[in-house]
């Protein structure tokens, strides 16, 4: 019988090692294979090298950091700031999604500060709801595949969406036990600390993940370090109330009683 497999599709190298690279590895752990993809090449992350030398650069980072973690690395697909929802980028995702085969697809939050990171959320959410549907022709093709698909959203960057409200988690996944991993992946991308201290004033890139981390952790009441997740609706992708992630991790994954409240009251 193959391995479960999850998938984490983010915008820009380094993404994943912020916000799902913790959570790939605890599922690594109970023997899933994992898979990592960045929509874009990142080729403007640099305020010193040209596009053409970022985007080298870059893609020779994640594939360092997609080993560190022991991903399958997937390539990127567009540029910075190109990520649109499109009919021709949504048959490449689709493609990457069923080459995986995965049972768990890890994106962006629905709400977050930048358009990248949405319209990344908008083509995985989509990319993986034609999973099981034949007639949608991926590029290249692949063969659709029919077992539940679960989507989890990962928290917005400074856990908060674009008009400054809060977001709060509906599950918590245990990460301090992988932590020194989940940083020498982001450490791998050694090229993000000049253009983060420059574009958002992030003076060590590795801290604020750290943080970060830290933040999701006391919010949990539970773990040191933490990442946060939404699980979309199962609508076309699942069974109800399919949650595999919690499945997998058990007592490492725990469920936010409050936000799974919050989702049943009626205004």
């Amino acid at each position: 019988m193959p391995k479960p497999s999850a998938i984490a599709i983010a915008a820009h190298p380094d993404d994943i090692e912020f916000y799902m690279a913790g959570t790939l590895l605890r599922l690594r752990e109970k023997g899933w294979d994992i898979h990592y993809c960045n929509l874009s090449s990142g080729n403007c992350g640099s305020v010193k090298m040209s596009p053409t030398q970022t985007r080298k650069t870059r893609k020779s980072e994640a594939k360092s950091a997609a080993k560190i973690l022991g991903a399958k690395f997937h390539q990127s697909i567009s540029d910075d700031l190109e990520i649109i929802f499109s009919v021709p980028l949504l048959r490449r995702v689709s493609a990457i999604v069923r080459k995986s085969k995965a049972s768990i697809v890890l994106t962006h939050s629905p709400q977050d500060y930048m358009e990248d990171h949405t319209e990344t959320c908008r083509l995985a959410v989509t990319a993986a709801f034609t999973h099981g549907m034949p007639n949608f022709k991926s590029t290249p093709p692949s063969k659709a595949y029919a077992h539940n698909v679960t989507v989890y959203h990962a928290m917005p960057h400074g856990l908060r969406d674009p008009l400054r409200r809060r977001i709060w988690p509906g599950q918590f996944v245990n990460t301090t036990p992988v932590q020194e991993t989940k940083l020498a992946a982001l450490k791998a991308h050694d090229s993000q600390q000049n253009w983060l201290d420059s574009s958002q004033g992030l003076n060590s890139y590795l801290k604020t993940m750290d943080d970060l981390s830290g933040e999701l952790g006391k919010m949990s009441r539970r773990f040191r370090h933490a990442e946060g997740w939404r699980r979309h609706l199962h609508y076309g992708f699942s069974a109800a109330g399919h949650d595999p992630l919690k499945e997998a991790l058990g007592s490492e994954c725990l469920i936010n009683r409050k936000y799974e409240q919050s989702l049943e009251k009626v205004n």
